[in-house]
């Protein structure tokens, strides 16, 4: 029986265990070692401040899936909106509910911390996650387009940055 639980520190090594899994997924390497990874998820999920909330997917002592989750503000008006940044479960967890019991644990997020809105993106080239939130009987917004700008390990610049910082020194 798959069951709902939010994470807790002592489980960041098996978080961070099926986030590898996620970049694999992906096509991504799995970077770090398992203990740099866990720290990275101990530091992102219960540091001061947290970078994002979790919620775990478990059938019996086994993580068989996650959501992660923020906060955007302003939403609508004043309020804030809950940002699925990701959902995910594990191959040996697929069909079995856990993402159905996920994203019910979201929405019941959201209502209780008073959010007005629930949004998230998926890749366009991931059509089971697209088959999975049309069969939830969740619809595309069309009303946005995402941007990304992608940075290094010394951060993330606007484009040009550099040639208006020499500019405005001249």
């Amino acid at each position: 029986m798959v069951t709902m639980s939010p994470a807790e520190p002592a489980g960041a090594a098996a978080i961070a265990e099926l986030l590898a899994e996620l970049s694999e997924f992906y096509g991504a390497p799995t970077a770090g070692t398992p203990g740099e990874r866990a720290r990275q998820v101990s530091e992102s999920l219960f540091g001061s401040p947290p970078a994002a909330c979790a919620l775990l997917a478990r059938d019996g002592d086994q993580i068989a899936g996650l959501a992660t989750y923020s906060f955007v503000w302003p939403a609508a008006g004043l309020t804030r909106s809950l940002y699925l940044k990701e959902l995910f479960v594990a191959a040996a967890g697929r069909g079995q509910g856990a993402g159905r019991l996920l994203m019910q644990a979201i929405f019941d997020t959201a209502a209780q911390l008073g959010c007005s809105r629930v949004e998230w993106t998926t890749d366009t080239g991931n059509p089971g996650a697209r088959a999975f939130y049309a069969g939830l009987g969740l619809v595309v917004h069309p009303g946005k387009v995402f941007y990304r700008a992608d940075g290094t390990a010394g951060g993330v610049r606007l484009p040009g940055a550099e040639r208006a910082a020499e500019s405005d020194s001249a």
